[in-house]
């Protein structure tokens, strides 16, 4: 292994602030951090304040023959790019200043767009395994055409369907892929007849999505940022009170978090920051409480209780609007949900709990922002359930400025295409939505085995226990990757498929969190032979149609029109067919300078900033959803907010769940506390029906046996806001910045192992161990650590610019803790312990 070592200032660490009480102003911290920069020799600092001068004005060769309207692909802000063209070369990224939200602002990710298409890393044309042991480095591949790489897909594939195996066949989604590709994949697994066909759901935050839709009817980011267009009104940022759990925004959606702050300094909004660890969004709250990891389902509970024993809760609307909610109090009571009793398992002081539940309850309107910090739990859609009952019973779900904002909600439910031609197979039950059952799918054949795999993602590095994972994927039979380079998964693949970077391709890509999106235009050609990702699936139908000897060629031809081949054309047929979304034409969205939000019915309609507004705009998009939406302002079967109903709770006791959730928590978490047994019994998913499910047992209290070896509880999580998963550590500016994996230490943790600042570390848990770079950090718990994640073992990168080759985190991770609901996997708890390498 390669490896750099340097020793990092001190500046800008937090020193002499002990964070064991749990809960401390960020004023505290960063007046002593100040303090403490003050003192050390400023020489050494690094100006980085541009001159006042601009002196490419008038430059000609910074002159662009042409300014194209893209937009950014690492995160959700979904910003907006004026990239500048020059001899048909990019020369140039900014900001597109006339989108109020963004501001013209982008943050360091946005000109490393152009590091993608600029890279002498890129896969330029289709390979086929030649020789070598699947996931060797020593793996060989030679270039072949295209014709011969969909062809050989498609002979697998029909192979297996003859043989009565369609439902053998996965694929795996991304979130980098242009919107709809998903819609095409479904298509073609039902024209095959596999169940199989996921999404990046369970490795990204599908439990909040899950959770909203099943408490309001819709499973999306409720309000918007920027001018709500039916009302005038600013919606979030009106808001008063900003209640954060486990979402680090100033790293992970940097530009939409600049516009809370902004409005911030207007309406004077407090901001409470919930997290284990100081991040960069802490140091901008007004308070930062850091509960154990994997106890926010305590602290929400306890929050509800002083809310309704308190008649804290917005009486009119609960009378109104809300179903369950004596049920509810009756479950808070009965079950002594107190904050005394939640104090002893998050660490947080119970008046430090009371006053918050006050603050929120009484400060309207109030908004609550989560993120991974809290999908990546195992009990994930319990614990966002709870949130959206504290949004409900304060009155602050649907009003601007208020609302349930999980951050990453699948926009919109679906794109649909026109209804198939043709008699379809009947589809097996698919397998468990998570923790990518997969891996267990093929080692075990439980509950049946997978034979054939397609990801557009890495897997390798996406999902827990990577030792598992790779021994899965060295018995695949047949494996598929698609991706923009060399990565860890690619060398266990018998073909791989290189696809175009964003700026190679006209298509709507991310959406923005509050289900805003951005057309973007092409601003070179493809890069060698890559293909966009929708084009792959179009091409594999006609080449499937060549070989299926069981159906007509127009079975597959007329369900996969070469015309969509253009994405306007694609968009088009979007439109068209996909409820809510009348009005966003691809000339519309191709002409504005801001995103344009779903549900948004008709071409005169703004599109939906605040779900469930009790407004004229908001009923006509909720009908235009669906008919039997007319005159309901909730979307759930009632009409209403639905807490508790028999119904609901049948449902989720099939899985061994209730509607009324029970505190349970990781086995991992250090203590004794109640948590999870999974039964062997699979059952239909009640949240994920298309799937089977493990049934599970709640309420088991955990032996704590694992922390006499391991006494600290690990997290992982995006290491800085220069990354967006794996692929900005393909990029120079992603290395260059952040190419050491620099895992957080409390110093008393630090010293116990004698480990110094910089030095080289060993994180080991009962899975396996993984290697990183100490950094001793003050405003991270004392009995936790923070791994930072998608460092990878081929990220040739590193090389380049001399920084370490690292094992995946997830190594650390045990697969089997997941929320049996949403598919979750647990990355944000594991046993383990450090010591110097």
């Amino acid at each position: 292994m390669m490896s750099r070592r340097k020793k990092t200032s001190r500046r800008g660490f937090l020193t002499g602030v002990a964070v064991s009480a749990a809960t401390v102003t960020t004023a505290e911290l960063l007046k002593k951090q100040e303090a403490d920069a003050a003192e050390e020799n400023h020489n050494s600092a690094v100006n980085l304040q541009p001159t006042e001068f601009d002196f490419t004005q008038k430059s000609a060769a910074f002159q662009p023959d042409k300014i194209v309207d893209s937009a950014c692909q690492f995160c959700n802000s979904l910003c907006g790019l004026k990239v500048h063209v020059k001899d048909g070369h990019i020369i140039n990224v900014l900001g597109e200043p006339d989108d109020p939200v963004q501001a013209g602002g982008l943050c360091v990710k946005g000109p490393m767009m152009t590091q993608l298409v600029y890279n002498r890393f890129r896969l330029t044309h289709p390979m086929k395994r030649v020789a070598g042991e699947k996931g060797s480095p020593d793996s060989q591949f030679e270039p072949i055409s295209w014709e011969e790489a969909l062809e050989t897909i498609a002979a697998k594939f029909l192979a297996l369907r003859d043989a009565g195996d369609a439902r053998a066949i996965a694929n795996k989604t991304s979130g980098r892929l242009p919107r709809g590709t998903g819609s095409l994949v479904g298509r073609y697994f039902t024209l095959l007849g596999s169940p199989n066909d996921t999404d990046v759901g369970p490795v990204c935050n599908d439990a909040g999505g899950n959770a909203l839709a099943w408490t309001f009817g819709l499973g999306n980011f409720t309000n918007g940022y920027g001018i709500d267009g039916a009302t005038g009104k600013e919606d979030l940022g009106s808001a008063k009170f900003f209640l954060f759990l486990g979402t680090n925004q100033a790293e992970t959606h940097p530009v939409t978090f600049a516009y809370l702050l902004r409005s911030r300094a207007t309406t004077k909004a407090k901001l409470v920051v919930i997290d284990p660890r100081l991040t960069p969004t802490g140091a901008q709250a007004d308070e930062w409480i850091a509960p154990k990891p994997h106890t926010d389902l305590a602290l929400v509970l306890a929050m509800l209780h002083h809310i309704v024993t308190n008649n804290l809760y917005d009486a009119a609307f609960v009378q109104k609007w809300v179903l369950g909610f004596d049920e509810l109090k009756k479950h808070l009571v009965s079950n002594g949900y107190t904050p005394e009793w939640a104090a002893a398992i998050t660490d947080i002081p119970a008046t430090k709990i009371k006053s918050l539940a006050k603050a929120y309850a009484t400060t309207k309107p109030a908004a609550i922002f989560c993120n991974a910090g809290i999908s990546h739990q195992l009990g994930a859609f319990d614990t966002y359930r709870t949130l959206a009952f504290l949004a409900a019973i304060t009155g602050n779900i649907g009003i601007n400025g208020g609302g349930c904002n999980f951050m990453h909600n699948t926009w919109p439910g679906g794109l649909n295409l026109p209804s198939i031609k043709g008699k379809t197979p009947k589809k097996d039950v698919a397998l468990p939505v998570g923790p990518d059952y997969f891996a267990e799918s093929i080692l075990t054949g439980k509950p049946y085995q997978l034979k054939a795999i397609v990801t557009q993602g890495n897997p390798l590095l996406a999902s827990s226990q990577t030792g598992k994972v790779q021994e899965a994927y060295r018995k695949l039979d047949f494996y598929v990757y698609t991706g923009l380079f060399m990565e860890e998964s690619a060398y266990y693949a018998d073909i791989i498929l290189p696809v175009t970077s964003g700026f190679e391709m006209e298509t709507v890509y991310m959406r923005r969190d509050d289900r805003a999106i951005r057309w973007q235009k092409q601003v070179v050609p493809p890069v060698g032979e890559s293909k966009p990702d929708w084009h792959i699936w179009i091409d594999l139908a006609h080449a499937t149609a060549k070989l299926d000897k069981r159906n007509r060629p127009q079975y597959w031809t007329e369900n996969f029109p070469l015309a969509w081949k253009d994405y306007g054309n694609l968009w088009a047929t979007f439109v068209a067919n996909t409820p809510g979304m009348g009005g966003m034409t691809t000339e519309r969205m191709s002409k504005r300078s801001e995103p344009l939000r779903w549900p948004c019915p008709s071409v005169d309609h703004p599109g939906v900033s605040t779900l469930y507004l009790d407004h004229a705009s908001w009923y006509s998009a909720a009908q235009a959803l669906n008919p039997q939406n007319k005159g309901k302002r909730f979307l759930t079967p009632s009409g209403k907010v639905e807490i508790y109903t028999p119904e609901m709770q049948k449902q989720l006791a099939s899985a061994g769940h209730a509607a009324l959730p029970i505190f349970y928590t990781h086995p991992e978490v250090t203590g004794r506390h109640p948590t999870i047994e999974y039964t062997e019994q699979l059952v239909k998913n009640p949240v994920n029906p298309q799937a089977f499910t493990h049934k599970v047992k709640l309420g088991k209290v955990s032996s704590g046996e694992v922390h006499r070896q391991y006494p600290l509880m690990g997290m992982t999580g995006r290491s800085s806001v220069v990354h967006f998963h794996s692929v900005t550590h393909w990029t120079y500016t992603g290395k260059q910045m952040n190419g050491v994996r620099l895992v957080q230490i409390h110093p008393k943790v630090a010293q116990a192992a004698g480990i110094n600042n910089a030095d080289e570390i060993i994180v080991e848990s009962p899975r396996g161990s993984i290697r990183g770079t100490a950094l001793i950090w003050e405003g991270i718990r004392e009995d936790t650590i923070f791994v930072p994640n998608w460092f990878g073992q081929e990220q040739k990168m590193a090389q380049e610019l001399r920084t370490p080759y690292y094992e995946a985190a997830n190594q650390l991770i045990d697969n089997q803790y997941y929320d049996n609901l949403s598919g979750q996997q647990a990355f944000k708890c594991f046993a383990c312990r450090v010591k110097k390498a």
